[in-house]
């Protein structure tokens, strides 16, 4: 692959563009499901190509291709600089680049256990065992599980020098139990709603998050919630779990600090930011507890959004989004950090294929523990605690926004009483951080995987990373999404 991506390079780099960079993409994935005791999806692709990239005449060229033969790399790369040197017919300014040193690296992210060394025939024994598990009770109308792999090679060289050899494996694994009375629909979901946990691991995940362990209780608090009480309405303490808390990071928060959407040109399909340049230094986004950071580094844990490099060979970093409540910080390229004035890109760009160009994606963008117990998270008199996503809403510019959850329970002097059905909450993004009151510790802090993040036209569908401990929310607004 490396001889691959330094010959797509020259093609590009003998017609004397200003810059090219090159992604060989060699991607494996399989995904196998079942669902009420019978085998739902089983299904793997293969795929290998190259993404070449050109800056000509102050303008992006990228054309993509399959034929990897010396006839399909010199059309690939005149096709780049075609579509570069057309589009100065619409360019505003010239794009100019933060520097970036050259990296001569190879870099394999840790998996114990290699998951396409896993049969598909085991993958489906242990599903089918969380199955009967899940429909043990009667009153279980639906139960689904599934298991998700991938690994992701990629080679990257570009006319500034680099070669940079790197491969992720990803694995994600979860199930759902689904219970219909009345006409009324309840689920719960394990370990995460959406498919469940994604992490930068090989099949260890599989044991590590213990399906068959949690299959009968989450079955009975599906089939309990019929009988549970309506979620009140009214403004309360609000206490969310971590799975919930790491989407709210994600809509949030990630988005709005991606700078692309920021400067307008994700505008017409995933909208743009409240957050604009005159907020970065001055804008109170959460309380003085609230410390957030978009950090792709390996030490941060096995993210989605973790990795070396990123798709611009800019290395994986560790940026402070939000210190002490205070905004201090975007996900960049190589392109937008000079626009507001910084030195260098923090290396958040990505592309999902070989196809692609590479865009602003986010990396693990997560709230830092904080330095409360689980005991003072819950001490509130009274107060609603929310666990696992079943919708969320958000505006394009990612202001107002109203969550619900699977589960909710009602909160009396800092103890859990009675169940609670379709709980929700709403609020005014930097209102809701500025609210929070208590987040719980380095022992409850889990680092969730979004694995279905949409963004650019045509669609990329990334996997994002959110850490996140329980927390606990001044006086939110809930109860309001859902009727009784």
């Amino acid at each position: 692959m490396n001889d691959l991506a330094l010959q797509a390079l020259d093609a590009a780099a003998r017609r004397r563009v200003t810059y090219a960079d090159v992604r060989v993409v060699e991607l494996q994935d399989r995904h196998v499901s079942t669902k009420n005791g019978k085998a739902g999806q089983i299904a793997t692709s293969y795929s290998l190509g190259v993404g070449i990239r050109v800056l000509e005449r102050g303008c992006w060229g990228f054309a993509a291709t399959d034929d990897l033969t010396s006839e399909g790399l010199e059309a690939a790369a005149r096709l780049a600089v075609d579509i570069a040197r057309a589009s100065t017919a619409a360019k505003r300014s010239d794009v100019v680049l933060a520097p970036e040193q050259a990296y001569r690296a190879a870099w394999q992210s840790p998996a114990a256990i290699d998951p396409f060394a896993i049969s598909v025939d085991e993958n489906l024994r242990v599903l089918m065992a969380v199955d009967a598990e899940l429909r043990h009770d009667p009153a279980v109308t639906l139960a689904e599980a599934s298991m998700a792999f991938e690994r992701h090679r990629q080679v990257f060289a570009s006319t500034a020098g680099s070669l940079i050899d790197q491969t992720r494996h990803t694995s994600g694994a979860g199930f759902s139990a689904l219970s219909f009375k009345d006409g009324d629909i309840q689920r719960r979901s394990y370990p995460n709603s959406f498919g469940g946990q994604f992490q930068l691991k090989g099949y260890e995940l599989i044991g590590e998050v213990n399906l068959q362990g949690n299959a009968s209780r989450i079955a009975a608090e599906a089939v309990a919630l019929h009988s549970a009480g309506q979620c009140p309405e009214g403004e309360f303490d609000l206490i969310l779990d971590s799975s919930q808390l790491a989407l709210q990071i994600h809509e949030s928060i990630g988005h709005p600090i991606e700078l692309d959407r920021v400067l307008g040109s994700e505008a017409n399909y995933a909208g743009t930011s409240f957050l604009t340049p005159d907020k970065l230094g001055n804008l109170q986004y959460g309380s003085p507890i609230v410390n957030v950071v978009a950090d792709a580094r390996l030490e941060h844990g096995p993210g989605l959004g973790t990795f070396a490099f990123d798709d611009e060979g800019v290395p994986a970093q560790s940026t402070p989004i939000i210190r002490d409540g205070l905004f201090t910080g975007y996900l960049t390229s190589r392109e937008t950090a000079p626009v507001i004035g910084q030195q260098r890109s923090n290396g958040a760009m990505r592309a999902d294929g070989w196809d692609r160009i590479p865009l602003i994606r986010m990396t693990n963008v997560s709230l830092k523990p904080g330095g409360q117990s689980l005991d003072e998270v819950f001490d509130t008199d009274y107060g609603i605690y929310m666990e696992t996503n079943r919708s969320w809403s958000i505006d394009d510019k990612r202001y107002n926004f109203q969550f619900g959850c699977e589960i909710g329970w009602e909160i009396r002097k800092g103890k859990k009483t009675r169940m609670l059905k379709n709980p929700s909450y709403s609020g005014i993004s930097a209102e809701f951080w500025n609210s929070c009151a208590a987040i719980a510790g380095p022992g409850h802090w889990v680092l969730w995987g979004t694995p279905n993040c949409g963004k650019g036209q045509p669609e990329q569908v990334m996997g994002t990373g959110h850490g996140a401990s329980p927390a606990r929310f001044r006086k939110v607004k809930i109860g309001s999404a859902y009727q009784g």
